[in-house]
Order: structure tokens, then C-alpha cells, then sequence
């Protein structure tokens, strides 16, 4: 659905902290914290991960799943694994 990696990209694109995304969503910060910790997809309970994402989304931010197309233009970001180890 969204990984750690996401959910701090989306939080730079729109210049807030984890505290804003907290107050945005309807979740508490630690909650915020523990998805941001999360290695690979965000673990949680699943209404909770929808308030972020429906959050994120209501800021314009679009997450792109792993092999999949952005349709609406505009910018956006993608990780994807390097193909080499980073130093």
C-alpha cells in the first residue's frame, strides 16, 4: 500500500514534519513515527494507513505503487531499489 520511504518523500514534497501529517490524518504522532520506522511497506492498522493515504491524497500527493502508471501528470516521486549498493 505505502512504504516508509513513501511516507517521508510525501511529507518533503509538501514541507512537513511528522506532527502536521499527524494533526492532517487523524492519527497520533507516535502512530506516525512507528509507519516512518517500518522497513519496506508500512505496517499498521489498516484504518489508520488509510488516513494517511486519503490525507496525502486531500494534499495532492499521488503514491505510486510498484509498477504502476501515473495517469494524472504533474509531478511525482517513484523510489525504486538501486541497482547498485549506495555507499
Amino acid at each position: 500500500m505505502i512504504t516508509a520511504n513513501q511516507m517521508r518523500a510525501a511529507r518533503a514534497l509538501l514541507g512537513i514534519d511528522q506532527k502536521a501529517l499527524a494533526e492532517m490524518s487523524g492519527v497520533s504522532l507516535p502512530t506516525i513515527q512507528r509507519m516512518e520506522a517500518s522497513e519496506g511497506d508500512v505496517r499498521g492498522i489498516v484504518d489508520s494507513l488509510m488516513k494517511v493515504v486519503n490525507a496525502l491524497d486531500r494534499a495532492g500527493i499521488e503514491l505510486i505503487g510498484e509498477h504502476a502508471r501515473s495517469e494524472t501528470g504533474g509531478r511525482g516521486v517513484r523510489y525504486r531499489q538501486p541497482s547498485q549498493k549506495l555507499n
